[in-house]
């Protein structure tokens, strides 16, 4: 018998947290990139999967290469 877990799905502080950004950071790019939508919701709370957060991790990317060729 097999165990299947659900995906793990994270809020946007423990997404804070685990990429060492600032929150603020990660509401811009989810505000300022439509293509980036929550995996599901509970209540107020957005919960984003892997996919979403490797999205996320490259918009912050892209973004920091943006910030130091303008510096």
């Amino acid at each position: 018998m097999q165990n299947h877990r659900p995906p793990a799905l994270n809020t946007v502080g423990k997404l804070s947290q685990q990429l060492g950004v600032p929150v603020h950071r990660l509401q811009y790019v989810l505000r300022s990139r439509p293509h980036i939508q929550p995996t599901a919701t509970a209540g107020r709370l957005r919960l984003f999967d892997e996919q979403a957060v490797r999205s996320i991790e490259a918009e912050l990317r892209k973004i920091d290469r943006r910030g130091a060729n303008h510096g």
